[in-house]
């Protein structure tokens, strides 16, 4: 996993009792670390740090109202909320489901890059890559069209796991990640002819109309909530016949949820309505798992999809 975000509180007192803290914390001793936390918020009001980590171990104490609370100073102290307390919150049924801020994202795959891949695809079991091209290839076969592409364009493309698994079937990627440290990684493997920093429903609206064959999502709408402006901006992007290929996680329920892993899960009826209601023919909709998570595999979706 990433290394952890600290965002210092400028007060080196409160920045050292919030170290003393984090060992405690990591050595068990959960009540010992908070009295320490809250010692360093005493000191400095605003750190933002102190306020998450505090949060962490209220809700590991069972000490929801106070996790609760922990957790509300910590957004409040850093409203861009780079340590995702919003989605803390939201999983403790506090929040209403809204979008993933982007400084969290951004942070945690900046902090990620260094050893995504090894992290991903060895300790993980990430296979998401491998199903997408899978099911693009039959898609493309029931349809009987050929799997080749001119120009594509990668979502969400992380160090270019997508783009190695389609590189002989695309003549031209683009990639986009919101990540400056994942392009970097990107730019390293000299698989994509533009690579871009931005968020996904951005970068597809920078883009021109009708002006790709083919769009690649893996692993990357687990951090988007609502699908149905990227589907719309997909399906313009797309010229006729093109594909949107995607993976997601998914759960028995309706609608969207954020899961313990902190990334939303989809339930399939959601994901065929949005896809129908973007103007996009479903060609597949497969449960799919694309990386495992304590030991087994995490329920998820492969999605297929062209514009008419």
């Amino acid at each position: 996993m990433p290394v952890r975000l600290f965002l210092s509180s400028g007060d080196l007192v409160a920045d050292r009792r919030f170290d003393f803290a984090r060992d405690l914390q990591l050595k068990g001793d959960l009540v010992a670390a908070a009295d320490l936390l809250l010692q360093a918020t005493e000191l400095a009001p605003g750190f933002a740090s102190a306020w998450f980590t505090l949060g962490e171990i209220r809700e590991r104490l069972g000490e929801r109202d106070a996790a609760i609370a922990a957790f509300r100073k910590a957004q409040e102290t850093d409203p861009a909320d780079r340590h995702g307390a919003g989605l803390r919150l939201m999983l403790l049924g506090a929040g209403r489901l809204s979008a993933m801020p982007q400084a969290y994202v951004r942070a945690l795959f900046d902090q990620y890059a260094p050893k995504f891949e090894t992290a991903l695809v060895d300790d993980l079991g990430y296979r998401g890559p491998a199903l997408l091209f899978k099911a693009v290839l039959a898609a493309r076969a029931a349809a009987r069209k050929p799997a080749f592409f001119r120009r594509a364009i990668d979502l969400g493309c992380g160090t270019g796991l997508a783009a190695a698994a389609f590189e002989k079937n695309v003549d031209r990627f683009i990639g986009i990640d919101l990540s400056p440290r994942m392009i970097e990684k990107a730019r390293s493997t000299g698989l994509y002819a533009e690579l871009e920093v931005d968020d996904m429903l951005q970068g597809l609206r920078s883009k021109p109309e009708a002006s790709a064959e083919l769009i690649l999502a893996a692993d990357a709408m687990v951090y988007v909530a609502d699908l149905a402006p990227v589907l719309a901006e997909a399906r313009r992007v797309l010229v006729s016949g093109g594909v949107l290929a995607f993976t997601t996680e998914t759960h028995d329920g309706e609608g969207v949820i954020i899961g313990g892993g902190l990334r939303y899960a989809h339930g399939a009826d959601y994901v065929r309505e949005s896809v129908e209601a973007a103007g996009l023919n479903l060609s597949q909709l497969e449960e799919r798992s694309a990386r495992n998570e304590d030991s087994a595999p995490v329920p998820g979706l492969v999605v297929v999809a062209t514009k008419p």
